[in-house]
């Protein structure tokens, strides 16, 4: 009996494997009738040029630049960014592209958000650059508008690029734009690459050019003269050294010329091929590696000297500098930075990791830091929430008696001279009724509140940022898990000053994937597969992990993606040393104090050290009154933002032993005075 259920068991064993064979044989059909369909529809020798000039043509039909009201952009990355160089109450918003799963999207969409309204705005025209993604732009400078430059466009199924190496210049206030036909080579096209400003001059440097078949990454400098319209590529030293080719790195200003950090690129690397040479040896073969630079270059320009030619051009050299203090780790690609008071803002970014040749591990990060360019240091910059008013306000809103009756009887006064300056009676001030704003102003509809939490967006990669008045705007960025992408579908601000919660300009749910799951998986993988997707959308829904958790480092001890040869070569030099920035001597800001207040207590110190700078220059500088204030001003507010970093960490650890704010006796005057020895107990 037990042979006889042995037997069948063995049978229905072979009528399952039969079946199972011959559904993977059905699906590999299909999945091959399918591909054939899609490489049929999807002309991979599809005629760009001709795309692009159907695209031209149509916008064509624009008879003027138009601008009007419309929702926030569609979802897209490697779009561009920026803070309007003509309007403080501005971002402008340009191209981008948006990948489904199964088709690629390029947009030449200008968008203008207009902060104070909370209002987006879409401008049409008849002369702008083609749709595109992986461009970049930067302000002018002493020229004004913005420049852009490059960029590429594909086929829908990305079987075909083409890259850009066109010229723009943007208008901010009338939406203009303008192709600038430069005089003599300009750079060649190519995506990815970065560009910042210098007094008049627009410097570019690195990107990458893609085929179909290669990936080239580029390292060439190039400068444009915004007075003479033309490109130059400059002469480096000879023998000088110079940073490897790269994309997707920081690019920021400085008063002498740009500084660079980070970027990606892959470098040809051997690999085992896994078989054996007939030598008896082992096989390779040459493989692509994903390389993460960490490294920092300034980019130092020289202007010719007042008696050289007018023609005469600036002298150009790279600087390699020290390994920065408290480098994020680990070490990140994607990680976007831009510039604010003399400091680099970074956010998101991701780490991969590779398990084997087919699979990548991949680590994405939400932290916030700020990178001081002078000092070569990192600080990381985490959410606070509002301080509560001191106690001793508190009991002094809860007072009765004496102190509470007179500062009531200040307020009426106050409701009764305000009623007589706007000729109504002292009765009807006391009814309510003295004194209405004007209808013009009752009749705006009232903004809606915007959500703040306390965790910082959901971690991403490729973020675009921009800071306008203080404030970080952080819009879209990419998360991926498994073989599914999201393109987030939001925007928002944080404040740099105060870091008191990051509030949502807007925010929508992410779009639908496209791509189709493995087809050759079993059935029984089929279920597994569908809670992995669904617990990946869940997850990329989500706002954030806890603003206070600092970066976790590699979850999997798999072999990290290769830092460059001189990454490596900077690991043995000794990291930057930074004095702080409390000890230089100069006025610095106590913990909680205000830009306004610190100003107020130093600016006569800071008039003096204008002064004495002026007696040190050349000929000896004459500057009126005002002159010297505004210098004044400007190197309090420099000082400010520098010691940010050490003041927050110092108003942290008072917070924490139940001190909310410090003031000198000196500063209190006839207050401390009054309030005896028996105060100071």
């Amino acid at each position: 009996m037990a042979k006889k259920d042995k037997k069948s068991k063995v049978a229905e064993k072979k009528v399952r494997v039969a079946q199972k064979q011959e559904k993977k044989a059905s699906q590999k059909e299909k999945k091959s009738k399918t591909k054939s369909r899609d490489d049929d529809s999807d002309a991979e020798d599809v005629d760009l040029d001709a795309v692009l000039a159907e695209y031209a043509k149509q916008q064509e039909q624009f008879l003027k630049v138009t601008e009007s009201p419309c929702d926030p952009p569609s979802p897209r990355g490697s779009s561009t960014l920026i803070a309007s160089p003509s309007n403080d109450n501005e971002l402008l918003l340009f191209g981008g592209e948006y990948f489904n799963g199964a088709l690629a999207s390029f947009y030449n969409d200008l968008f203008v958000y207009n902060i104070n309204r909370d209002e987006w705005r879409k401008v049409t025209s008849p002369n702008s650059p083609l749709p595109r993604s992986g461009h970049a732009w930067c302000r002018g400078g002493n020229a004004g508008g913005v420049y852009l430059f490059g960029g590429e466009f594909s086929s829908p199924k990305q079987g075909t690029f083409y890259h850009y190496n066109d010229f723009w210049r943007l208008e901010p206030s009338a939406r203009e734009w303008t192709r600038l036909e430069s005089k003599g080579k300009g750079p060649p096209a190519r995506s990815g690459h970065r560009m910042v400003y210098f007094k008049n001059y627009i410097l570019l440097f690195g990107g990458f050019q893609d085929t179909s078949q290669q990936t080239k990454y580029l390292a060439d400098v190039w400068m444009y003269d915004c007075q003479t319209f033309t490109w130059h590529s400059p002469i480096l030293p000879p023998a000088s050294q110079k940073p490897d080719a790269r994309s997707s790195f920081s690019f920021l200003p400085h008063e002498s010329g740009a500084v660079m950090y980070g970027g990606y690129s892959r470098v040809k690397a051997s690999a085992a091929a896994g078989k054996q040479a007939k030598g008896g040896g082992q096989a390779s073969r040459t493989v692509l590696k994903p390389v993460v630079h960490q490294d920092t270059w300034f980019l130092r320009i020289t202007q010719p000297p007042a008696e050289a030619p007018a023609n005469a051009l600036p002298t150009v050299r790279w600087e390699r500098r020290k390994k920065a203090a408290n480098l994020p780790n680990p070490a990140r690609a994607g990680a976007t930075m831009t510039h604010h008071k003399g400091r680099g803002i970074q956010f998101g970014g991701v780490h991969d990791v590779e398990e084997s040749e087919e699979g990548i591990d991949s680590e994405f990060f939400n932290t916030l830091y700020a990178w001081n360019i002078e000092r070569n240091r990192y600080f990381q910059l985490t959410l606070r929430r509002p301080r509560g008013p001191p106690k001793k306000q508190q009991q002094q809103g809860a007072e009765k008696g004496r102190r509470g009756r007179g500062k009531a009887d200040e307020e009426e006064l106050l409701r009764n001279l305000a009623a007589l300056e706007s000729k109504g009676s002292i009765a009807a001030a006391a009814d309510g009724e003295m004194f209405e704003p004007a209808a013009e102003v009752e009749d705006l509809p009232a903004k809606p509140e915007k959500t703040t939490t306390f965790e910082m967006p959901h971690p991403r990669f490729n973020v675009q940022l921009a800071v306008q008045d203080d404030v970080l705007y952080i819009f879209g960025g990419t998360f991926e898990k498994g073989d599914r992408e999201y393109t987030f579908d939001e925007m928002w601000a944080i404040d740099l000053g105060k870091l008191d919660g990051v509030k949502e300009i807007y925010r929508r749910e992410l779009e639908d994937w496209q791509g189709s799951d493995d087809e050759e998986s079993d059935s029984d993988d089929e279920g597994s597969d569908a809670e992995d997707d669904e617990e990946g959308s869940e997850t990329a829904s989500t706002t954030a992990t806890s603003v206070s958790a600092a970066p976790a480092p590699a979850s999997t001890p798999a072999e990290p993606i290769p830092q460059s040869s001189e990454d490596a070569n900077a690991d043995t030099e000794e990291a930057a040393t930074s004095s702080s920035a409390l000890s230089d001597g100069f006025p610095h800001p106590r913990p909680f104090e205000s830009l306004r207040d610190f100003y107020t207590r130093t600016s006569i110190q800071w008039q003096d050290v204008v002064i004495e700078d002026l007696k040190y220059k050349y000929g000896g500088e004459q500057k009126s009154v005002k002159e010297i204030r505004k210098s004044a001003f400007d190197r309090a507010e420099e000082k400010w933002w520098d010691c940010r970093e050490e003041i927050r960490a110092l108003e942290d650890e008072q917070e924490e032993a139940g001190i909310g704010e410090v003031v000198s006796i000196a500063d209190r005057g006839s207050d401390a005075a009054a309030g005896g020895a028996g105060r100071r107990r």
